[in-house]
């Protein structure tokens, strides 16, 4: 019975020290989807620091500034923020995660 015992306390010992290590660990990054803007829409925000709109990141893209191209990065970076990758400071205002 005092075998059992301490079996259990060195187990409950062990889950406490792999919970308190693993709050620790770093959150995997979500992979990006399959298209070429996603990689430079994040270096977009990687050089700018304040909150950019979907026209700013469609301009900085090369994109011309048609509702098309406009509405198409929106949708973008709606997935982006959707998948915890970039923010949405607020209603159209989209920002590097904190």
């Amino acid at each position: 019975m005092r075998e059992a015992e301490t079996h259990l306390e060195h187990l409950a010992i062990t889950r406490k020290t792999v919970t308190g290590l693993a709050d620790r660990l770093p959150a995997v990054a979500p992979e990006l989807p399959e298209h070429l803007d996603y990689p430079r829409i994040l270096a977009v925000f990687n050089h700018e620091t304040g909150p950019l709109r979907a026209k700013d990141v469609c301009e900085a893209l090369g994109h011309e500034l048609l509702p098309k191209n406009v509405e198409g990065t929106r949708a973008k970076l709606k997935r982006l923020v959707k998948l915890g990758i970039i923010a949405e400071a607020d209603t159209g205002n989209f920002t590097r995660k904190q």
